[in-house]
């Protein structure tokens, strides 16, 4: 019962990531990428640290080190993924941002040594060639937001990668918890340190900017780490690869975007590199190329 809430939990958090661009799209219209980001955050700490205030008073040092680790790489994730945002499109900054999941299984040999096979190999280039079909034009220039967009992947990738360990051993309500409270801090402090302290109350910011704080921040995240403690590491990857999609419906049907055929193409490769490298289905196995070790 429990694999099965976690898996309708990441699900939620995929739609919910998805509908988040959009939202940025709109917030971005009214404030600055570093306010949005300084803003979502500490609603989303001040949030949990009301409703699980209690569980702050056991709080060991061990989770205090791991919720901050995860909190910079949240925050230096969501900054590239946001001023990335300024300058593509919500479908492409989707997209992009979905690589993550194949940089993951890297991640893991660089880190912990662990052996790749073709299949991780092989989506690896198939993402390749999806990334240069939505960024490239026919000048074969890559627009600066795509750039941002694709190092925001990295940051999203070891943010994965060590949250599924780390929520193995601490409490992940507590890891949410002060992932947000360090992104917050690092959010202001950019803040002021950029002179952006003016902060607009204009309903038609201030709404895209609450919903993401409380959605897109605060519940999301609270259920990705939760769901990661009962779900696989494959599993989760599969399901959260499906915000690039979501992404894309929401920017479609609320800005509508126009989708080319070239975008299409690419969003087609990155996901079958996704799935491929994570789900490794059967029908294609064979004798696996020597491991990388």
């Amino acid at each position: 019962m429990r694999k099965y809430i976690g898996e309708l939990a990441l699900l939620v958090t995929a739609i919910i990531w998805g509908s988040g661009f959009v939202a940025s799209a709109v917030a971005l219209e009214h404030y600055t990428p570093y306010q949005i980001l300084a803003a979502r955050f500490f609603i989303g700490a001040l949030l949990l640290g009301v409703v699980f205030a209690k569980k702050l008073k056991g709080i060991r040092k061990s989770t205090l080190l791991k919720g901050a680790a995860l909190g910079f790489f949240l925050y230096v994730a969501f900054a590239l993924q946001t001023v990335g945002l300024q300058y593509t499109t919500p479908s492409k900054n989707a997209f992009l941002t979905a690589v993550n999941v194949v940089i993951v299984p890297f991640l893991g040999w660089l880190i912990y040594k662990r052996k790749i096979d073709w299949y991780e190999l092989s989506g690896a280039v198939l993402a390749l060639i999806g990334v240069a079909l939505l960024s490239l034009q026919f000048s074969a220039e890559v627009n600066v937001g795509d750039v941002l967009t694709l190092f925001c992947a990295v940051g999203f990738a070891f943010h994965i990668f060590f949250t599924a360990r780390f929520v193995k051993e601490e409490d992940p309500v507590l890891l949410t918890l002060l992932q947000m409270a360090t992104a917050s801090v690092i959010g202001f402090v950019v803040v002021l340190f950029r002179g952006e302290t003016g902060f607009s109350m204009d309903p038609n910011g201030a709404l895209p900017l609450l919903y993401l704080a409380v959605f897109s921040t605060t519940l999301a995240f609270l259920l990705q780490t939760i769901a990661q403690k009962f779900i696989s590491d494959t599993k989760a990857a599969i399901i959260l690869a499906t915000e690039s999609f979501w992404g894309m419906v929401f920017s479609v049907i609320l800005l509508s975007e126009v989708l080319t055929l070239k975008m299409l193409l690419g969003a087609c490769f990155i996901l079958t590199a996704i799935l491929l490298s994570e789900t490794k289905p059967g029908f294609l196995k064979k004798k696996q190329i020597e491991k990388i070790t």
